[in-house]
């Protein structure tokens, strides 16, 4: 008899919660799964999937009468501190290039951001009276899903416009270097880089501006206001005390602005419409965003709906191009030429007149406009990213790693190269309202004229709702959750303007492509809207999603009005009957609520450049 024992080998086994067995020895999952795993967002509940998330989070969820705390006022004073900026201050500089008098390029740019601040009402609107924010509003009109490609373009473009915007700041950072180093700094420190189209103080210029802007996207917005209280008052004194003593150097205004247009006939003409165009091409990013702020406004008065935005834009923006205009004009008294660039100016200032005075000012309005940048970056460009990129990929990242993600992208885009060729870069830069313009022609036509203001917030959040026993897809889920009529209509709307656009880069098209392609804003809205109106009315009409008292093929004027204040204080409560499969996702947005220190973008202007007011 074998006395050996037999070794059996028993494999551990675990239960799962359902009751079926499983083998304790399964593979371990992939280096890539583990790493996303690593990095998900903290949501205080059972593990969210992908879909729950998109729905439903707390940067996507209305805002609540708790934290709608903006005032007119706050948005007043926004505007006041976002005008005054480098790019603002050159912004003349297109019509008095081209040939005409400073006096009419200054009407071009009043009549220009008019119209641009008639569109940012028209955009912000939806926002005040709904609550929402703008990843959550396209969702109307382009579908559930459909939405991710608006929102894939303003990721672009905050992305870009970032890297710009930080490249610009370190221009100013070079002049503050050289007022307390001197001028001959660079050579000191290496001079030129080989094939980098920069020098070594550019280079590092630009880094300590990028590497000092870091810290500012750690902190929560409602913890970094401070920097937008005090950019309020520090750039318009120094603009105007810049102005002052340009003018005082100069002896007065200087030439510019006594000399006479060298334009006459159409050529006048369509220099003065390319004036007006470009001051709403440079907003086209804004216009389209204006939900993110809007959705805080307290009350939906008619300050709120249209004078902060058709009031404050043009006098805010136009006082800063005027103040452009005449430090130019003391420029070409000074230097024999116009310098539209104020940061060259000041360089002027520094390299024949070095004195104890010059470095001082010359510090100190360089100090003021790198503040500029900076608060500009953060609220145009790097909030927008965060906010974008939450909307697209909710579990992993939050406003402030993709503000970070859009830090570090704009380090790899290289400015230095991009600029180096600064007029097309900048030029293509702003033709990209090509695409963004298509983008709001459809949403204004389908909130204004097709829906009459009409929106359901809880069809925003679910692909089906539960009434009573029957299931009912969502109102913007339409194919797939993608409304094809909306694409459609964006692609029109892009046409007649890619000549043009293609013209902008450099190569040689038509005269009426260019002239088609100077009104690419209204061109790509109007062309648009229609389409999306021929669509959605004659084609292949909506049947769900709108109002019974609205009748398509009626004229749109005489369709009654049907927006409203939302009352969203009991909306999750409301939702979840509605669509009980968000419960879990409803509670991970309650949970990030509950944490003080959650980056709640509403705080960012309370009080934002309010000068101490408080609601």
């Amino acid at each position: 008899m074998d006395t050996k024992k037999s070794h059996i080998l028993i494999k551990p086994v675990s239960v799962d919660g359902e009751g079926s067995i499983s083998s304790a020895t399964s593979p371990q999952p992939s280096w890539w799964k583990r790493f996303l795993r690593k990095i998900e967002i903290d949501t205080g509940s059972r593990e969210l999937t992908r879909l729950e998330r998109f729905l439903y989070n707390y940067d996507l969820r209305p805002v609540e009468e708790e934290r709608r705390q903006w005032s007119w006022y706050n948005y007043v004073f926004f505007w006041v501190a976002d005008s005054f900026n480098v790019n603002t201050w050159q912004i003349a500089a297109t019509g008095v290039v081209a040939g005409m008098t400073w006096w009419q390029t200054w009407i071009s740019v009043w009549l220009g951001y008019f119209i641009t601040g008639c569109f940012v009402s028209l955009s912000a609107r939806p926002g005040i009276f709904n609550h929402i924010s703008f990843p959550v509003f396209i969702r109307q009109s382009f579908g559930i899903f459909g939405s991710l490609w608006p929102i894939l373009n303003r990721v672009v473009m905050s992305c870009v416009w970032y890297s710009v915007q930080a490249w610009i700041g370190g221009q100013c950072v070079r002049i503050m270097l050289e007022a307390i180093f001197g001028t001959d700094l660079n050579e000191r420190i290496g001079g030129v880089l080989p094939g980098q189209h920069t020098d070594s103080l550019g280079m590092l210029s630009f880094f300590l501006f990028w590497f000092g802007s870091l810290p500012f996207l750690w902190f929560p917005p409602h913890k970094v206001r401070h920097l937008f209280t005090v950019k309020s008052y520090v750039i318009p004194f120094a603009g105007f005390g810049f102005m002052i003593w340009s003018l005082v150097k100069a002896h007065g205004a200087g030439s510019v602005i006594y000399e006479k247009s060298t334009l006459k006939g159409s050529k006048l003409g369509w220099a003065f419409v390319s004036s007006t165009m470009n001051c709403l091409a440079n907003f086209a990013t804004l216009i389209l965003n204006a939900p993110d702020f809007s959705r805080f406004a307290n009350k939906p008065s008619k300050a709120i709906k249209y004078w902060v935005y058709i009031g404050s834009i043009p006098i805010c923006f136009s006082v800063t191009c005027l103040i452009g205009i005449l430090v130019s004009s003391a420029s070409k008294t000074l230097y024999g030429e116009a310098l539209w660039n104020p940061l060259e100016v000041l360089e002027k200032f520094l390299q024949t007149s070095w004195t104890s005075g010059t470095r001082a000012g010359a510090f100190l309005i360089a100090f003021a406009f790198t503040l500029a940048q900076l608060g500009t970056n953060i609220s145009a460009n790097s909030l927008s990213f965060g906010t974008d990129v939450t909307a697209m990929l909710p579990g992993y990242i939050n406003i402030r790693r993709g503000s970070f993600m859009c830090a570090a992208f704009a380090y790899c885009i290289c400015p230095w190269q991009l600029m180096s060729s600064s007029s097309k870069f900048t030029s293509v830069l702003s033709a990209y309202s090509v695409f963004l313009s298509s983008i709001i022609g459809v949403v204004a036509c389908d909130y204004y004229i097709i829906r009459r203001g009409y929106l359901d917030l809880h069809h925003l959040f679910s692909l089906n709702l539960q009434f009573e026993t029957e299931e009912v897809a969502s109102y913007y889920k339409y194919f797939k959750g993608v409304n094809w009529r909306a694409f459609v209509a964006y692609l029109c709307g892009m046409a007649p303007n890619m000549p043009g656009f293609v013209g902008a880069t450099g190569l040689n098209v038509s005269d009426g492509a260019t002239k088609v392609y100077i009104l690419s804003f209204p061109v790509g809205f109007l062309v648009s809207a229609s389409i999306y109106y021929l669509l959605v009315v004659w084609v292949s009409p909506l049947k769900v999603g709108i109002a019974p008292e609205v009748n398509l093929k009626g004229w749109p004027h005489k369709q009654p009005w049907l927006e409203e204040w939302k009352q969203v204080e009991d909306f999750e409560s409301e939702l979840l009957d509605d669509a009980p499969e968000l419960l879990f996702a409803v509670k991970s947005a309650q949970t990030v609520a509950g944490k003080p220190s959650h980056n709640d973008i509403g705080n960012l202007v309370t009080p934002i450049t309010s000068f101490g007011i408080k609601s």
